[in-house]
């Protein structure tokens, strides 16, 4: 071992808790960003794999009753590999000793010739056997996540009316489909409120009048096929049944959801971690720096004795490289630990047959390589101006700084005290000395705040969509469109205060070459149970000559208020009518368009009909009028605001508090790092002036205060800049995430804001105390032995 190897080893000695510092500031960028990154690859990969393994379908669509021939049709179509038609039909379902309503969608399986697309996985049980059953029984197997929420075993039976009929299905076994991964209605997880029951084809066709018919299709393409010609193909085949307008994958429910949850992740584990890194390169090159400043005379015996740059500058990067290495091993056990706790949360949403958490070791060199430029970045550039001096210019001292009066000195009729014009002056003489601190503290700050926001998020969610824009208690739908006056069968219940009409239909939106899919929905005039609420919370009265349209939707189209646009109706008679757009709302739920129901049926030429109808009820007559309409043939489902509130609350308050856990960890670990680093270097280029203080009388709480007032003022100056940083942040990451289905509102709390400072101002109050230990323990003696 050479003499430089020995240096490299005492200095690490002596530097070690500030090396302890670093290390877990690049552990906690490396963590973030293996953890976020290579669960969203095990996500990815769990995705991939059963969607080969079960063939899952590329095109989708529904009809209300088609021939089994125009199966084989549409098989012939160009482009089409494989057709499967299958019998469903939505069922309201009732399981034993569970007071929530429940929708359930039946599906059609033949044991004997398993589906050749969209292929099940069977978990437990065996499957239906049509011999079986017989009158209003079938057997059935469930989805794997509503058997268990509902703590269902083969054997068990749960009530299904479809059809006009009440039927009972006896639970045989659980499966997973690629179909419906991420179970639950309008885009919220509800494993208890949603439910897929796969029963034998011939009971279910005889039972729902579709002997000889199907009721919905999946088509596999070939390589290379195209995707547009074929969606138009099939949707032009199927218009004389009644079908809709198909659909690739991306307008599927559960991969759209999956789809938009790795994107989101992607962005999050990009962002973040890119902080972390830009800290630890920060610290390591204030920490060399200032390590090197005070080597000062050592570089320069080094360089008398021969050292060339080249070796000065590679034993200072041996000095670093511990502390890089150290925190990469520690940032990949850290980020398998806590990628292994997001899976888990993962597996809680979406069902896979196998879901494992994997780190591509192409992650992990990536990682590696991203810090080990950081630090060779950062050091190098902390060296560079000390290795050029030459031997004897290096072995003088530094030229003392030029002070002068502080700015807060040139105040008027401002008296700061010494020890006050001490640290102005010291702050002012290094400026980048102060930005990287302040810099620090605040990027602490507002990882605190991103990690918090979206448990602020939720909240406004739930106040704008459930407390503003839903007044109502129940929501209750309809198999097709009826009457408005069917609301009056509703409004007789007991319990029912009060039942509102409104229409909701698929429509697309077409202006000049541009067209997208959207909800054209139709409200009672001056609703009181149903409002629009914008992005701000204000309350936005739906369009009545023409449309109020979500804003994204309107730029999709390219679309101003009073610009005129053609509507299509994708159901039913499929009417094609000219609307203009009266004006835009910043929504949060999707490419949507409202009018009041009353001008949507004129527009259409329809009567007065409506397809779902909003109730107000008494307080605890809840469960009493969901059991009610249970009992009413035309209506297709129903449920109640407060359970889905509580489900979503439920499932989101884990992954929030997860969440923001892990990265207010970060953000102190952060905010130790800088500080301590800050304080320690600053003790020991300042320890002959502080040792001079003291024996000129000055207390230990002085001097302190001269050594910490900097750290105390950056801290201060760093809590509103971090806020502001914080916040621009979290637009940032939102804009990034954005997507036609959902936007998330920018909505921080005071809470989140004053969590934030409370976490970063304890953490440095942690480190200035640990560094007051070492000025009391100061060695006034070997202190002023030391050359100035």
């Amino acid at each position: 071992m050479n003499a430089l190897d020995r240096k490299v080893l005492r200095d690490l000695r002596l530097l070690w808790s500030q090396a302890l510092t670093i290390a877990l500031v690049v552990a906690s960028g490396v963590g973030g960003f293996i953890a976020s990154l290579s669960a969203v690859d095990s996500l990815a990969q769990a995705r991939d794999a059963f969607y080969a393994s079960a063939r899952f379908a590329d095109v989708f669509t529904m009809v209300h009753r088609a021939p089994q021939a125009t199966a084989r049709r549409l098989a012939e179509l160009p482009g089409v590999v494989d057709v499967q038609a299958t019998v469903e039909s939505w069922a309201r379902v009732t399981v034993p000793g569970s007071p929530d309503p429940v929708i359930g969608q039946l599906i059609g399986v033949n044991a004997r010739e398993p589906h050749r697309l969209n292929r099940l996985v069977l978990r437990t049980g065996r499957w239906p056997d049509a011999r079986t059953h017989g009158g209003s029984e079938m057997e059935a197997v469930a989805t794997e996540s509503f058997a268990q929420a509902h703590r269902l075993r083969p054997g068990d039976t749960v009530s299904a009316l479809f059809n006009g009929r009440l039927h009972t299905l006896r639970i045989t076994g659980t499966a997973l489909s690629p179909e419906y991964i991420f179970g639950g209605l309008f885009g919220m997880p509800d494993l208890r409120a949603f439910g897929v029951f796969w029963v034998d084809h011939d009971a279910l066709a005889a039972a729902s009048d579709m002997t000889g018919a199907f009721t919905r299709v999946a088509i596999k393409l070939a390589p290379g096929a195209s995707e547009p010609a074929v969606l138009d193909a099939v949707t032009r085949a199927l218009v004389r049944y009644g079908g809709s307008p198909a659909h690739g994958r991306e307008a599927q429910p559960s991969h759209a959801m999956l789809d938009n949850e790795i994107r989101e992740q992607q962005v999050i584990g990009t962002v973040l971690p890119a902080i972390f890194l830009a800290v630890a390169g920060f610290l390591l090159h204030v920490v060399t720096a200032r390590l090197v400043a005070t080597q000062r005379e050592q570089v320069a015996a080094l360089k008398a004795l021969g050292y060339g740059n080249r070796a000065i500058a590679l034993h200072y990067l041996k000095l670093v490289s511990p502390m890089v290495l150290a925190g990469c091993a520690l940032g990949i056990a850290l980020g398998r630990w806590l990628g292994e706790l997001i899976v888990a949360i993962y597996a809680q949403m979406f069902r896979f047959p196998v879901l494992d958490h994997r780190i591509d070791p192409a992650l992990a060199l990536t990682a590696f390589g991203i810090v080990a430029a950081t630090a060779v970045l950062g050091t190098l550039t902390a060296i560079a101006a000390t290795v050029k001096l030459s031997p004897a210019e290096a072995m003088r001292p530094p030229a003392p700084g030029r002070y002068r009066r502080a700015l807060l000195e040139r105040l008027p009729r401002l008296r700061p005290s010494p020890a006050l014009r001490m640290i102005a002056r010291n702050i002012e003489r290094r400026p980048l000395r102060a930005f990287i601190t302040v810099g620090g503290i605040a990027a602490a700050v507002a990882i605190v705040i991103m990690g918090n926001f979206f448990r602020d998020a939720i909240d406004a969610i739930v106040d704008t969509q459930f407390n503003r824009g839903m007044r109502s208690d129940i929501i209750v739908w309809t198999t097709d469109s009826v009457n408005a006056s069917a609301g009056r069968e509703l409004a007789r219940i007991p319990g029912v205060l009060q039942v509102e009409a409104g229409r909701r239909l698929e429509v697309r939106f077409i202006h000049g070459a541009v067209a997208e899919k959207g909800l054209l929905e139709g409200e009672a005039p001056r609703s009181q149970l149903l409002h629009v609420i914008d992005i701000s919370g204000r309350a936005v009265a739906p369009g009545v000559h023409g449309v109020l349209m979500t804003d994204r939707l309107a730029a999709k189209l390219r679309l101003r208020a009073g610009d005129e646009f053609t509507v299509e109706v994708r159901e039913g008679a499929r009417e094609v009518r000219r609307v203009v757009l009266e004006r835009t709302v910043g929504d949060m739920m999707g490419l949507n368009a409202f009018m009041e129901r009353d001008a949507l049926n004129r527009l259409l030429g329809d009567g007065d009909l409506a397809n779902f109808f909003s109730l107000r009820v008494l307080p605890g007559r809840v469960p009493q009028v969901l059991e009610r309409t249970q009992q009413l043939p035309r209506v297709a489902g129903a449920f109640a605001k407060a359970t889905m509130v509580r489900n979503m609350q439920e499932i989101s308050a884990r992954n929030v508090r997860v969440m923001s856990g892990i990265l207010t960890v970060f953000a102190v670990v952060i905010a130790v790092g800088v500080v301590y680093n800050n304080a320690r270097i600053a003790l020991s280029e300042r320890t002959w002036e502080l040792a001079s203080l003291r024996v000129l009388g000055f207390t230990r709480a002085e001097v302190s205060m001269l050594l910490l007032g900097e750290l105390a003022i950056a801290i201060a100056v760093a809590l509103p800049l971090g806020m502001l940083l914080g916040w621009g942040l979290t637009h940032g990451v939102v804009a990034l995430v954005k997507s036609d289905q959902f936007q998330f509102p920018v909505a921080i709390q005071p809470r989140t804001y004053a969590w934030a400072a409370l976490a970063v101002v304890a953490a440095g109050v942690a480190s200035a105390l640990v560094v007051r230990r070492h000025v009391d323990r100061l060695d006034m003696v070997a202190a002023l032995k030391t050359r100035e």
